[in-house]
C-alpha cells in the first residue's frame, strides 16, 4: 500500500480508543479492544475523536496514511462498535418526544434574547472569542455540505431535487469561489488564522467532534436517511439569524470583510434553504416513506442535543477566561 502524500497529519491521541486507531492507521500496533469502546464516555474527547478519524478517511484521509486503509474491514467492525456506543446515548438522551411539526414549529422560534454562543458573540464577543470560534467550527465548515452529499443516492423524487437544490448553492452554485467552505478560509484568513484543512483537529473540543461525526454517522448509513435530513433541516432552519447575529460580531469588531460576508451570505441563502428543506427535503421524503418520520425527527433532537453541549462548553471557556483575567488584576 502506498501512503497518502497529502492530507492532514495524523491527530495526538486522547487516550486507548483514539491512540489504537490512530496507531492502526500508522501501521504501529493493535486496534482497541471492542469491550474498552463499551464502557467510554459516549461524548468524550477519546471514542468521539477514535470516530472523526475513521471517518476522516472517508474525506481527505491523513498525511502518511495508505488510502486502501478506507475500506480496511478491521477498522470498520471496531467503527461500528463506536457508532453504537454513539448511537445508543444519543437516542437515550435526545429522545423525540413531540410530533415532528411540533419539532419543526420549535426551531422556528427564536431564543430567549441573550441566551446561546451566537448572541454572545453579537453582544459580548471579542476578536479572541471568534477566533476561538472559528478554530472549532473550522472541524465542519472546512468541508461544508459535504457529508450531507452522501445522503443524495438515497433519495427520489422531491427530497432528491430539493436536497440537491440546497447542495448546489452550498457548493458555491458553479463558481469555485463562492463554494462555502472556501470562503469559511477566507473568514479564517480575516481573523488571522491557519486555514490549512484539518489544521485545528488538536483544539477541537467533544461536542464540536460530535456534531461532525453525526453527519458522517448518518451520511455514510443509508438506514439513518431520515437521520441526515434532520439534521439537516435543523441546521439551514436555525441557521438564518445566527448568521445574522454572527455576522454583527464580525462587523462590530471589525474582524474583516470575508469574515463578515461568510455569515451575511448564510443570511439570504438559509432563509431560502429553510423553506426548501421544509417543503421539498422533509415534505418530499416522508411522502414516499412516511415510515421515515421518527428518524428525521430524531435527528433534529440529537442536533439540537449536540450544539446545546458545545455552546455550554464555549461559553465555559470564555467565563472562565474572564475569571482568570479578573484574579490576575
Amino acid at each position: 500500500m502506498s501512503a497518502e502524500r497529502t492530507g492532514p497529519r495524523l491527530p495526538r491521541a486522547r487516550g486507548a480508543l483514539s491512540d489504537g486507531v490512530i496507531g492502526h492507521l500508522c501501521g504501529d500496533g493493535p486496534l482497541p479492544d471492542p469491550g474498552d469502546a463499551l464502557t467510554a464516555d459516549p461524548y468524550g474527547d477519546d471514542l468521539q475523536l477514535a470516530l472523526y478519524v475513521c471517518y476522516e478517511m472517508h474525506y481527505r484521509g491523513f498525511a502518511g496514511v495508505p488510502a486502501e486503509l478506507e475500506w480496511d474491514p478491521p477498522l470498520l467492525a471496531r467503527r461500528a462498535v463506536f457508532e453504537q456506543r454513539f448511537l445508543d446515548a444519543l437516542r437515550r438522551d435526545a429522545p423525540v418526544g413531540a410530533r415532528l411539526d411540533d419539532i419543526v414549529g420549535a426551531l422556528l422560534t427564536e431564543p430567549v434574547r441573550g441566551e446561546g454562543v451566537s448572541w454572545f458573540l453579537q453582544e459580548r464577543g471579542e476578536l479572541r472569542h471568534l477566533r476561538a470560534y472559528a478554530r472549532q467550527r473550522s472541524l465542519y465548515h472546512l468541508k461544508e455540505a459535504d457529508p450531507h452529499a452522501w445522503v443524495l443516492p438515497r433519495l427520489s423524487g422531491r427530497a432528491k431535487a430539493g436536497m440537491a437544490a440546497v447542495e448546489y448553492d452550498e457548493f458555491g452554485a458553479g463558481r469555485a469561489e463562492r463554494v462555502h467552505a472556501r470562503l469559511f478560509a477566507a473568514l479564517m484568513s480575516d481573523l488571522g488564522l491557519d486555514t490549512a484543512y484539518g489544521r485545528y483537529l488538536d483544539e477541537g473540543h467533544a461536542p464540536m467532534l460530535a456534531l461532525v461525526n453525526l453527519m458522517s454517522l448518518s451520511g455514510l448509513h443509508r438506514r439513518l436517511r431520515g437521520v441526515l435530513v434532520g439534521h439537516f433541516a435543523a441546521v439551514e432552519i436555525t441557521s438564518s439569524p445566527a448568521s445574522r447575529r454572527l455576522a454583527h460580531a464580525m462587523g462590530r469588531v471589525g474582524a474583516g470583510p470575508a469574515a463578515e460576508f461568510f455569515y451575511t451570505e448564510h443570511v439570504e441563502a438559509d432563509a431560502v434553504h429553510e423553506q426548501v428543506v421544509r417543503r421539498d427535503v422533509i415534505g418530499g421524503l416522508l411522502e414516499d416513506e412516511p415510515g421515515l418520520e421518527g428518524d428525521v425527527a430524531f435527528g433534529i433532537t440529537a442536533t439540537s442535543f449536540l450544539e446545546d453541549r458545545l455552546g455550554e462548553r464555549l461559553l465555559s471557556d470564555w467565563r472562565g477566561w474572564d475569571d482568570t483575567a479578573t484574579r490576575r488584576s
